[in-house]
């Protein structure tokens, strides 16, 4: 019997391996092993015990559960400023769409954003990110949108790359270019849409700025059109998709999603039952972001009995924007999405990891504990997995680990 030779293992945790459709795929006093920087064995222990293999390190993880390392698929996490007024002018009766009208929303960042430099950019955005790693994330997608221009996006995209570098975590960059329309271009919307597809796609393209393109489709920012066309563009550059769809009515926006192969459609608080069929149909993930419908104090949930019905994937995340979800706990998304919601625990561990994978389009590298995927892994000290949406503000991991190396915590010397 050949034997195998492996960097770490960890033995008796019970595992979360996510793998398969439903549940989280417990494995009950299991083991995982991992070599250069993959996943390389999976199973129990007993199982284990019948191989011969060595490691470089081994962990006894009794006590323990191990999850795959948790992912956020949605936030607009770098900014400069703070919009606490919008909250306030909220609590008098302010709606979402009032406020937008009346130059504060997203402007109101975009014009903090644009006078912020990358440094102190980096600064303000640096922070959130490294709350997200606390609770256990190990990819992080980070959205544009608040620039508006091509220096200021790329300026963006830039401190979101960095992010990634400085904490030791994956960035998934998305370039929002379409989040709404410069003040300067107010009466001339068209002229913007052709600034995006013609000068800042291809410029971020050619410098490798952004993984993907997103876009708000919704009655008070772009039209099905207007997306269509900058979607088009970005497709050409080999760009992945994802939009905001149909959170504030019902504006085609998951349809369009589902036309244009879209990875996910995100909030559809407002999607009719015809667009997620479509969108059932093209394998588009449902993102859902809890945080957004609790701070806006929506009445109008996302059709969460119709997503089940139709079998489209749902993912969860915290949407980390300053005005309208606030919000750097993954871990408390997934609590939410329980609570408002009506997921199930299982549900949502699988919204912040398998199925937010598939909302990236990495669904064949990590979200799971798999053989052969990334060794993205959270090491939890808790009793059940389910203690991690259920209960808040009580557990943080006791180890991160990113591609093999741990990046958070830990114990200071290897257990045998």
């Amino acid at each position: 019997m050949q034997s195998a030779a492996w960097d770490r293992v960890w033995i008796g945790a019970d595992l979360a391996t996510l793998d398969g459709d439903i549940g989280i795929g417990h494995i009950p006093d299991g083991a995982l092993a991992v070599s250069g920087g993959r996943i390389a064995w999976v199973g129990t222990r007993e199982a284990l015990n019948g191989m011969q293999w060595t490691a470089q390190r081994v962990t006894d993880a009794s006590g323990s559960w191990i999850t795959p390392g948790l992912i956020d698929s949605h936030t607009h996490l770098v900014y400069a400023g703070e919009r606490s007024g919008e909250f306030a002018a909220r609590q008098r009766g302010a709606t979402y769409e009032e406020i937008a009208r009346a130059g504060g929303g997203i402007l109101s960042t975009v014009r903090a954003t644009r006078t912020a430099s990358e440094e102190g950019l980096f600064r303000e955005a640096l922070p959130r990110a490294r709350a997200l790693l606390n609770d256990g994330v190990t990819t992080v997608e980070i959205k544009s949108g608040y620039g508006l221009d091509l220096e200021n996006e790329v300026k963006m995209l830039r401190v979101a790359r960095r992010i990634g570098v400085e904490l030791r975590i994956e960035v998934v960059t998305t370039f929002l270019g379409a989040h709404t329309f410069p003040p300067e271009f107010a009466t001339r919307k068209d002229d913007y849409v052709d600034l995006l597809c013609n000068v800042m796609l291809p410029r971020i393209a050619q410098e490798r700025l952004a993984d993907g393109v997103d876009a708000f489709c919704e009655r008070i920012a772009f039209t099905a059109e207007q997306t269509r066309r900058i979607f088009s563009a970005a497709r050409q550059h080999g760009l992945a998709l994802r939009l905001h769809a149909d959170q504030l009515s019902d504006s085609g926006g998951a349809e369009l999603a589902a036309e244009l192969g879209a990875l996910s459609a995100d909030h559809l608080e407002h999607a009719s039952r015809a667009s997620l069929e479509k969108m059932a149909q093209a394998g588009v993930v449902a993102g859902l972001l809890p945080g957004a419908y609790y701070y806006l104090r929506e009445q109008r949930r996302p059709p969460i009995d119709t997503l089940r019905e139709l079998g489209i994937p749902m993912a969860i995340a915290t949407d980390c924007n300053p005005g309208t979800s606030p919000l750097a706990s993954l871990l408390l998304a997934m609590n939410l999405g329980c609570v408002l919601f009506g997921l199930t625990p299982d549900e949502a561990l699988r919204g912040c990891t398998a199925n937010a994978a598939r909302a990236l389009g990495l669904e064949k590298d990590r979200g799971k504990l798999r053989p052969g995927m990334r060794a993205d892994l959270c090491v939890w000290r808790v009793r059940h997995a389910h203690q991690l949406c259920t209960e808040i503000g009580m557990h943080a991991p006791h180890e991160v680990i990113v591609a093999g190396a741990t990046v958070l915590g830990g114990d200071p010397q290897p257990a045998r």
